[in-house]
């Protein structure tokens, strides 16, 4: 017995493809896994078949054209296709989040195309799926180009390969947030995008602060709920950085939470530093990294709920020698600060230096 692929179109209409499936059954060819890719003109069935050894290509072909299936094409398969395609899939997308510059290979093996050239030009509308060719957005800008001699390429298809690209730039966003920063005094931390797993560190770094610096962070002393704590962490809209300093091989303690909150066109920071990392640097560091985010992704404005008494952040708003406006609700003043849209890869604040992390 031997392994085969073989795709082709079939009327999408009751009874069709159990034609196509007795046809082949008459060969003595066994169907070991199909699937079925919807197209404007008709239902493309792909299947991984086990036929007997003396059968050739054209007589599969014949068979298939016997059972009313079209567009026939047929190749020889390996054992490794007898993975399933979610299989494949969810390995590939796992090798994507370890490398999201093995964006072009992880295609070529999804798709099986005979070539994969990224370039600067946008896909364009309405996505690019021809007989030979596919065009992929990237989503940082750019497109990906996919040739396949055969068989055609489909919409399932496509949606399965530009799914994968837009994981790769999600990972890649990621890592590109990732960033050691050393602050006026050579000490080092590293920051990078918070995720839920932080949640234990970042009950720690609260119950950690004085109540003076909660106090500044949500206007009230008490200790927020592990939930609410859930939620800032990976908000709906916006970004939260953490800081971790080295702890000589133990897990790395989280030293400060910094929160940009969008809601509209305009979004909401507050930063919460540990007591021993103030006045270090690193509160500035953080505002500045979270405001060049927000004119990155097209925000108006950034706003600030401060209390009156707090002169670290509203020196932090200082420093950063902007435009800003101030309007004060009893002892809580709100900061506005205007942005102007624009594109950068990093944002370097002027009192810490910035270095990528392998």
């Amino acid at each position: 017995m031997a392994l085969w692929r073989i795709r082709a179109t079939v009327e999408d209409r009751p009874g069709y493809l159990s034609v196509l499936t007795a046809s082949l059954a008459l060969r003595g060819v066994n169907i070991l896994t199909v699937q079925v890719h919807t197209t404007e003109v008709g239902a493309v069935d792909d299947f991984l078949v086990d036929a007997p050894d003396q059968l050739t290509e054209a007589d599969l072909r014949a068979a298939v054209e016997r059972g009313r299936g079209r567009d026939c094409w047929v190749a020889r398969s390996e054992a490794r296709g007898l993975a399933d395609q979610p299989t494949r899939v969810l390995g590939l997308a796992t090798r994507l989040v370890r490398d999201p510059e093995a964006a072009g290979e992880a295609l070529r093996a999804l798709l099986g195309a005979d070539s994969v050239a990224w370039r600067p030009t946008p896909a364009g509308p309405p996505g690019g799926v021809g007989a030979t060719t596919m065009l992929l957005a990237d989503p940082p800008g750019g497109s990906y180009e996919l040739r396949r001699r055969e068989p055609s390429f489909t919409p399932a298809e496509y949606a399965r390969a530009q799914a994968l690209v837009e994981l790769a730039a999600t990972v890649a966003r990621r890592d590109a947030d990732r960033v050691t920063l050393v602050l006026p005094d050579s000490a080092e931390v590293l920051v990078r995008p918070a995720t839920t797993d932080d949640l234990p560190g970042v009950l720690e770094l609260h119950e950690t602060c004085s109540a003076r610096s909660r106090q500044r962070r949500y206007l009230s002393a008490a200790l927020p709920s592990p939930a609410r704590l859930r939620r800032l962490l990976e908000p709906a809209r916006g970004l939260t950085l953490v800081a971790t300093a080295d702890s000589d091989g133990e897990a790395e303690p989280v030293v400060a939470l910094a929160n940009l909150l969008g809601e509209g066109d305009e979004a909401e920071v507050a930063l919460l530093v540990r007591d021993d990392w103030q006045r270090r640097g690193l509160g500035s560091a953080l505002l500045r990294r979270l405001l060049g985010h927000a004119e990155r992704v097209g925000y108006a404005a950034v706003l600030l709920h401060v209390h009156a008494a707090n002169t670290p952040m509203l020196r932090a708003v200082r420093r950063l020698d902007r435009q800003t406006s101030v309007d004060r609700d009893g002892s809580v003043l709100t900061v506005t600060v205007p942005l102007r849209a624009r594109r950068a890869d990093v944002t370097r604040p002027a009192d810490a230096a910035v270095r990528r992390s392998p």
